[in-house]
């Protein structure tokens, strides 16, 4: 979310300088790491989704289902529907 509220502001002909991080778009250098940073970190998510879904898919063929298991026993559910 930075990112587009950067891009926000620099279409508005606002720079930024944050003054806790090492972020300062007023220079092209700066403009340059931050968005080399913003590119990694979109890198990194993409990783970690693409190594989840891998695991999830993994674990289905080998017939393991996600979620916590179920209270409803066969009997608690045929009381439940009556």
């Amino acid at each position: 979310h930075l990112v587009e509220v950067i891009e926000d502001l620099d279409k508005r002909g606002i720079e930024f300088r944050s003054l806790t991080e090492s972020i300062d778009t007023t220079t092209p250098g700066g403009r340059l790491v931050f968005h080399m940073a913003a590119a990694f970190a979109q890198f990194e998510r993409d990783l970690i989704r693409e190594r989840t879904r891998a695991g999830l898919a993994a674990a289905r063929s080998q017939g393991r289902l996600g979620g916590r298991p179920s209270l409803m026993t066969p009997e608690r559910l045929k009381t439940a529907r009556a």
